[in-house]
């Protein structure tokens, strides 16, 4: 059998107290009337009495309606126990005075304790020990009303044989309480365990979502990788061939002599070298493998430069620093973690220009520490809301409008990163900065 915890419990408690309320308001409405049901008994049996015993009734039914009105008041569920036996002991202590003050033991009266009794442990949602407590109670006051009586306990064989019957009902009662009350309890552990299973249901789902996200996308990746690699490499040989022509040119002893023509040479040089730096930053950022094979010692200042030099178009206008140590390498899979920094300067890039600010800039920092190196990027944009911080790394979530980007980057830079042995993590200050930061691990 489950155990439940007491914290698990806190809410089978309140749950229960809710229950208890809403059978007491329902339970003291059914009293007061079964109270009032019993005049037509008290003209037929004791019509002397008639209007004694009427006035009985209708106080113990006004206490009963003062007690269903405290049940509706902010008092209810706080004290719904104390209330609700209240209520109980309002119509057996009257039946105890008619008892008393008819015929004693003799009267017919008790049978209405027996009622109570078989109602409550059948019916009403109290605990076994308030329904043993209920029913010594009922016996006590029926002890009480038989001695207190003016002809006393004359026919004690009559009062010995109704004090065993309480007893017997109060008994029948509380076994009948202890099973109801170990039902509702079953009950409640059931529901809990469901709730539980389902909880963890929607978060395997959840997960299983997230994980075909991110193989949606690695695959798209890696179908992007093979289609430009081959690109990447038609379009290096007519670069090859340029820049050779270019080389061959410029040694012509009537290029040496026309200084405008030796210019404009250096100059398509200086262009078709920085195409064959991009091209080199394609080519090694396309050939990534989605299993992650690709993890080998390399310079991360290499990497990062590449990562700026590839995000150059959305880092036009902002500034971007490297503060690099002397020796930066580091263990993994350089091609993602080109696709990690390419998507942090880009996502940079983005906050500084939505916040507008005069001098846009984007600080990129490593650190040693030990075996590993801390990499942090920072930069001084918009900020990230506190209620959207902790979701900046769940997939397809976005603040940028529709068309603008599926929400994945950072889900996979984030699984990228934790391939690596770290944690992709994020600090921000709304309206003025914000810092995303991870570790790599150095070669031994």
């Amino acid at each position: 059998m489950v155990r439940l915890s007491r914290e698990a419990l806190s809410p089978y408690y309140l749950e229960m107290s809710q229950f208890r309320l809403a059978f007491s308001k329902a339970g003291s409405l059914v009293s007061l009337v079964l109270v009032m049901f019993g005049v037509g008994l008290d003209y037929t049996l004791y019509p002397q009495h008639f209007t004694t015993l009427l006035g009985a009734r209708v106080l113990t039914s006004l206490a009963t309606l003062i007690v269903y009105g405290v049940l509706w008041t902010s008092y209810g569920l706080r004290y719904v126990r104390f209330l609700t036996l209240l209520w109980l002991a309002l119509p057996q202590i009257m039946i105890a005075w008619m008892i008393w003050y008819t015929e004693g033991v003799d009267s017919i009266y008790f049978v209405g304790l027996h009622l109570a009794l078989y109602a409550t442990g059948i019916i009403l949602p109290i605990s076994f020990l308030e329904n043993v407590g209920f029913g010594l109670f009922t016996y006590v006051l029926y002890a009480m009303a038989c001695y207190g009586h003016a002809e006393g306990l004359q026919d004690f064989n009559r009062f010995a044989g109704v004090s065993l019957f309480i007893l017997f009902s109060g008994t029948v009662s509380s076994f009948c309480t202890y099973f109801n009350e170990r039902g509702r309890f079953n009950m409640f552990r059931l529901q809990h365990e469901v709730s539980q299973k389902n909880a963890e249901l929607s978060r395997t789902n959840q997960a299983l979502a997230d994980i075909k996200g991110q193989m949606v996308q690695q695959e798209k990746m890696a179908a992007l990788g093979t289609l430009s690699a081959g690109l990447l490499h038609e379009l290096n040989n007519p670069v090859n061939f340029s820049l050779m022509a270019i080389d061959m040119g410029r040694q012509l002893p009537a290029v040496k002599q026309d200084e405008l023509l030796s210019e404009s040479l250096g100059d398509a040089r200086e262009g078709l070298v920085r195409i064959q730096n991009i091209v080199t930053d394609l080519k090694t950022f396309a050939y990534q493998k989605p299993d992650g094979g690709n993890a080998r010692p390399f310079l991360f200042e290499n990497a990062a430069r590449s990562a700026v030099r590839l995000a150059g178009f959305d880092l036009k206008g902002v500034d971007v620093t490297l503060d690099m140590p002397h020796d930066t390498h580091v263990m993994g899979d350089e091609p993602a973690l080109i696709g990690v920094m390419i998507n942090l300067l880009s996502n940079a890039a983005h906050a500084v220009r939505a916040a507008q600010r005069e001098h846009p800039e984007v600080a990129v920092r490593a650190v040693i520490e030990g075996d590993r190196m801390a990499i942090t990027v920072r930069d001084n944009g918009q900020g990230i809301p506190a209620g959207n911080l902790e979701r900046v790394f769940e997939p397809f979530f976005t603040t940028r409008d529709v068309g603008s980007g599926l929400g994945l980057g950072l889900s996979i830079s984030y699984g990228i990163v934790q391939r690596h042995g770290g944690t992709l993590a994020v600090r921000s200050e709304p309206g003025a900065w914000t810092e995303f930061h991870f570790h790599l691990p150095r070669p031994a």
